[in-house]
């Protein structure tokens, strides 16, 4: 069974994808911007705060599938400097410092809206599988 998760962005009907997908006992979170609960940027300026607020999406999303965060195996996370890093890796570890999953930084050119710092993709499989 195929299961859509969606967060409400905005971009997801005009893009045509959705924040997670479940299929058995594997979730896939897409890329996952610093996007604020009323549609504007979360945290403008700070790399730190952002991450975070990506991580907290992608918890929710996760959540929603019938999974945790204790079930992520890998994140990804995109900078668009990537000599701040060390700001979003203070974040990650925040989070997953006791999960430990896979992650690879990286810097990419820019992301579809400038404000945005970071984008984080998440991967999981649920433990029980």
């Amino acid at each position: 069974m195929r299961q859509l998760i969606s967060s409400g962005s905005p971009f997801e009907p005009t893009i045509g994808f959705s924040r997670a997908v479940r299929i058995g006992p594997l979730v896939a979170v897409a890329g996952t911007a610093p996007i604020a609960a009323d549609g504007g940027i979360a945290a403008p300026g700070d790399l730190h705060g952002q991450t975070l607020r990506c991580l907290e999406i992608i918890a929710g999303a996760i959540r929603e599938a019938g999974l945790d965060l204790n079930d992520v195996i890998r994140t990804r996370v995109m900078l668009t400097d990537i000599s701040r890093w060390e700001e979003a890796a203070r974040a990650h570890g925040e989070v997953f410092s006791g999960i430990r999953p896979a992650s690879t930084f990286v810097e990419v050119k820019g992301l579809i809206n400038p404000d945005w710092l970071v984008e984080i993709e998440a991967d999981c499989v649920a433990a029980d599988s």
